[in-house]
Formats: C-alpha cells, sequence, structure tokens
C-alpha cells in the first residue's frame, strides 16, 4: 500500500532537514500556511509536524511554533527526558520546566540593551568579572556566611570546578578519602587525572568521622570529598555533629577538605557548611545548572587564598574564562531575582516528585531528599539490579544500577532513578513499573502492559522473568 500522505511529506521535510536544506533552528511554517501550501487539509499538516516530532526532528514551543531541533542534542538528554521511541530516560537529572525559555529569552533581551554589550566577547579575567564575583559571593552569604569575592572564582560549570581541583591541587597517585557511593564525575575526574580514591564507610551517605581518622592513620591520604548537604545519589544531609568532627580529622591530619555543594540550594535551612567551620583548609564548589538549566554552564569555587593562584592557572589552562555571556546571564537573574525564585521552583518541584515516589514505591526502602529530583532504591537480598535494569529496559524505561557510583569493589545492589525533568504523569507511571519490576522480583505476580511507558497509566505490568 502507498505511503500516507502526511507521512510522504514527512518523509520530504525529513530528507530536508538530514541534506542541512533545513537547518537547526529553522522556523516551520504554521500548520495552516504549509497546509495551503502543500495543497492538504490542516489535519493532513498536523500529522505532518506531529510525526517529524515523533522522529525527533522538530520541536514545537508554544506561542512560538515549530523548530528544526539541533541533531547533535542526544535526544534523551533534552527537556522531557523521552526520545522519540517513547523510552523515558530515568538515568540523566535534568531538571527543567517549560518557562525555562521565557526566562532564558527575557535575560538575552536585559543582555541586548545593557551597556558595553561588546565586553562581552573580548577574553575575561581567568577568575570572573570582579562585579560578577560579587554578586555571586553575595547570594551565597545568607547559606555560607561572608564569602570574600577574592577567593571565589567563577568556573564554567560545578564539574569544571572540580577538574581543576584535581588538576591545580593534585598529583598522579595521591589519595583522597570518599563516601562509598559517590557522584560519578568526580570519578571520572579522579581517573583522569591518575587519583586513587579511599571509600570511607558511613551510614546513609554521612561519612564516620572515626572511620576516617582510622584510614588516615594507616595510608598516605590528601583529600577527603564530601557531599554533606544532599548527597547525590542518596540525598542525605549530614548533621552539625559530624560536620565538626569531620573538620576535626582534617584538621588533625592536615587533609584538605574538597565541599561539592551542587545540590545544596534544595535545602532550605542549610546546616553550617565545611567552608564555614573550616575555611582555610576547604575548597566549596557549587553551580547554577541544576537551579536555573542543566545547559548554562557557570559554576563558582571558593578557595584558601594560598591556593587562589594554582588554581586560577587551571582555569587559564582549560578554559581561560567562563563565558561572559552566560555569566551576565546568571548574575542578572541573581540582581532581578530570577535565580531565587527558579531556586524556590525547583524545591517545590521536587518535593511533589518526591510525593510521587513515596505514593507509588510505598512500602520500599526509598532514600532520597524531600526536595529533591532523584531517589536511592535498595534492593534486599538476593535481589540483584541487573535484571530489573534489563526488564524495565525492555518496557521502555532507563534507569541506572549502583556501579556508577560506587567506589568500593563490591558494588550494592541499588537502583537510582532521576526525574528532575519528566512530565508528573509519566513519572506516576514509570514509578509504577519500577514499583512493579521489584516486586515481581520479590515473587509477586503482574499482568501484561499495553502501549509505550509514558502512555501507561495506573495499569499492572508484567515484566520478563
Amino acid at each position: 500500500m502507498p505511503k500516507a500522505r502526511y507521512l510522504r511529506l514527512a518523509d520530504q521535510l525529513a530528507a530536508a532537514i538530514d541534506s542541512g536544506k533545513l537547518a537547526p533552528g529553522t522556523r516551520l511554517p504554521p500548520h495552516r500556511a504549509f497546509a495551503e501550501r502543500f495543497g492538504v487539509a490542516l489535519a493532513t499538516a498536523t500529522r505532518t509536524y506531529g510525526e517529524l516530532e515523533r522522529r525527533g526532528l522538530v520541536v514545537g514551543e508554544a506561542g512560538r511554533g515549530t523548530f528544526v531541533r539541533d541533531p547533535g542534542l542526544p535526544l534523551t538528554l533534552g527537556f522531557q527526558q523521552t526520545d522519540s521511541d517513547g523510552r523515558v530516560d530515568l538515568v540523566f537529572n535534568m531538571p527543567g520546566d517549560a518557562a525555562d525559555s521565557d526566562m532564558l529569552r527575557a535575560g538575552l533581551k536585559r543582555l541586548a540593551v545593557a551597556g558595553d554589550l561588546e565586553a562581552m566577547l573580548r577574553y575575561q579575567p581567568h577568575g570572573g568579572r570582579p562585579h560578577e564575583r560579587r554578586l555571586i559571593a553575595d547570594h551565597l552569604a545568607p547559606s555560607l556566611g561572608p564569602v570574600d569575592p577574592d577567593r571565589l572564582l567563577i568556573t564554567s560549570g560545578a564539574q569544571h570546578g572540580l577538574a581543576i581541583t584535581a588538576l591545580a591541587q593534585f598529583r598522579r597517585g595521591d589519595l583522597i578519602a570518599t563516601d562509598t557511593l559517590t557522584y560519578p564525575g568526580f570519578k571520572s575526574v579522579a581517573a583522569l587525572q591518575g587519583i586513587d580514591l579511599a571509600p570511607v564507610e558511613g551510614h546513609k551517605g554521612l561519612m564516620d568521622p572515626d572511620a576516617l581518622d582510622r584510614l588516615c592513620r594507616t595510608r598516605p591520604l590528601r583529600a577527603v570529598y564530601l557531599m554533606p548537604t544532599v548527597h547525590n545519589p542518596l540525598g542525605s544531609v549530614m548533621d552539625i555533629a559530624t560536620r565538626h568532627r569531620i573538620v576535626a580529622v582534617a584538621q588533625a591530619h592536615d587533609l584538605l577538605i574538597i565541599e561539592d555543594a551542587a545540590y545544596a540550594f534544595l535545602d532550605p535551612a542549610p546546616r553550617p557548611s565545611l567552608l564555614s567551620l573550616a575555611p582555610e583548609r576547604t575548597i566549596h564548589i557549587g553551580g547554577f545548572s541544576k537551579s536555573l538549566a542543566t545547559g548554562l554552564r557557570l559554576g563558582y569555587l571558593i578557595a584558601p587564598e594560598p591556593r587562589i593562584e594554582s588554581l586560577l592557572e587551571a582555569i587559564r589552562a582549560t578554559t581561560w574564562n567562563a563565558p561572559a555571556l552566560i555569566s551576565g546571564l546568571v548574575t542578572g537573574w541573581i540582581e532581578d531575582g530570577t535565580l531565587a525564585r527558579s531556586e524556590e521552583t525547583r524545591r517545590q518541584d521536587g518535593a511533589e516528585r518526591q510525593r510521587l515516589c513515596r505514593e507509588h514505591l510505598a512500602g520500599l526502602p526509598l532514600l532520597s531528599h524531600p526536595n529533591a529530583g532523584f531517589a536511592w532504591l535498595p534492593l534486599d537480598r538476593p535481589h540483584r539490579a541487573e535484571p530489573i535494569v534489563a526488564a524495565l529496559k525492555s518496557r521502555g524505561l532507563s534507569v541506572s544500577g549502583a556501579e556508577a557510583f560506587a567506589t568500593t569493589a563490591a558494588v550494592p545492589q541499588a537502583l537510582r532513578l532521576a526525574f528532575g525533568g519528566l512530565p508528573k504523569e509519566d513519572l506516576a507511571a514509570a514509578l509504577q513499573l519500577i514499583a512493579e519490576a521489584v516486586r515481581f522480583r520479590r515473587g509477586g505476580s503482574l499482568t501484561r502492559p499495553s502501549g509505550p511507558p509514558h502512555q501507561r497509566r495506573a495499569r499492572a505490568v508484567a515484566l520478563p522473568t
């Protein structure tokens, strides 16, 4: 049978996109204009655009139209967390909101009418422009206490802050203590630099200071890497007493403290930072990707004054400076209150998603922060993560096990769920799939599903053994 007209039109446009005749960002005609141009019904034009969107070739923006996508951007790394085949991705945490594009548009307009726009096209100071460092320092003061802008460096994201810290402060073969579960990005940085990681036991992501002290007495530790406020992947928050004990161990053994605060903004009543408790030995690293948008790579690093020069040299050797356009956007959002509102929105959104988690994963040992867009699901013995991950993948849902986060030789059996950018109705269906997959492995019985995962609403699900 010949193809339907809307499919032939979709193929024609797809070929133009593949050949580059329709470049990324090209705005397609409105549905009615398209229908008139090709002599088809309005419904056919709508189905054509829908088919292109299903293939991941275009994206629709409310009130603005339909635009050709950039094919270099993986479908699973966009806002929706759902690819053109309906697969839902809960591996990457991609917080976002449909209104973010309006925020960006307003910010760019503000920059366009600002004073010295040409200065943004030139090289910048390695550590960032002084007035922007002051603005970021003032923004952080309510949670960190007074911050000296001269000790704050602007980076191209928190990951860049971790990278330049490793580059400037450590040598191949140095040893850094970490939690038994830690941020994979730091593991990658350490591996590239030839830095060894030493896992330290603790409870629910909170490192045991006594275990750290014992390790210091037997191995030549240089530093300790911690996420005391909203641990990734566990979501835990270190209590004040443990913070003081960690600092005491670091002081006794002359350890550098690397404090990762990427998700700290999610905690509405933060405890004293390690930076505030030990400013002479703490490098505090954070960023704005999680609170604003993952594509806006801007971060900051606060360090003791004697370490600033080597960190500036590492910035010069890697990026020279953070992009002035991005730092101008972010500091403008600090000044007009957009950042504070966005942080509160992320906290509220995370709380709603955690409520869905507790509802659909009731009875399972979930670990999470009440405002985070991710959660950790340990599996009881003898259950293993790998068969559950594979079974969920066969049903159109991607989740990760613990291997990427583990620093121990024996990897714990658990699932890490990241759901920051997933529409809530799709999240409910995905969580049901996960709950039933885990319970099925525990000996439950399920019925067979129908439709892709983002269309399943409160249905029982059958999974392969």
